[in-house]
């Protein structure tokens, strides 16, 4: 298997799904229960450096992977994201779309719904060191998830149960989730 990169950082045990052309892995720090990253194969930072067929392959992938995650978290809706370069507060210069499931009573930010963007934009711009300062001791569940500013990084362990978790949803359909 080829290992995966966001970037430079090898994300292979956090993926749970894989296309041919793009990948999902779950979120080191998640703002909702779900929150999950649906990435192009070739790391580039904007969306116009994508072709045709990696754009294709990566809303193909966004739409399935959307699916998935809203019926798994029972969720209503789904907040989709994408920060298209550095002055739209993209922090790893790869392109990704942020997948959130929403629910229309018990979501954290239900009635405030606008409130999720600027919590993305901090949780983007602090993910390069996050990612330097991986710890394999698990500390948490990794459903567990804090909306606030006391959130803290998970562990490779945590994200790994999760992916795990997530992957067998996508088993014995065309997408691989090895």
């Amino acid at each position: 298997m080829v290992p995966l990169l966001f970037s430079t950082f090898e994300v292979t045990s956090q993926s749970f799904y894989r296309a041919t052309l793009s990948y999902a892995i779950v979120n080191l720090k998640p703002i909702v229960p779900g929150h999950v990253l649906v990435i192009p194969n070739r790391p580039v930072p904007r969306l116009s450096d994508l072709d045709d067929n990696e754009l294709a392959c990566l809303m193909r992938s966004v739409t399935r992977v959307g699916k998935v995650v809203e019926r798994v978290y029972g969720a209503d809706a789904l907040t989709i994201a994408c920060q298209d370069g550095k002055a739209a507060g993209q922090s790893v210069p790869h392109v990704h779309f942020h997948l959130m499931p929403r629910k229309a009573a018990g979501d954290n930010f239900a009635g405030r719904n606008d409130e999720i963007y600027p919590v993305i934009e901090n949780n983007e711009g602090s993910m390069q060191s996050m990612m330097n300062g991986l710890s394999s001791k698990p500390n948490h569940s990794f459903l567990r998830v804090d909306a606030d500013e006391d959130r803290h990084p998970r562990t490779l362990q945590e994200m790994e149960e999760e992916a795990n978790y997530l992957r067998a949803f996508f088993r014995g359909t065309n997408d691989f989730a090895n």
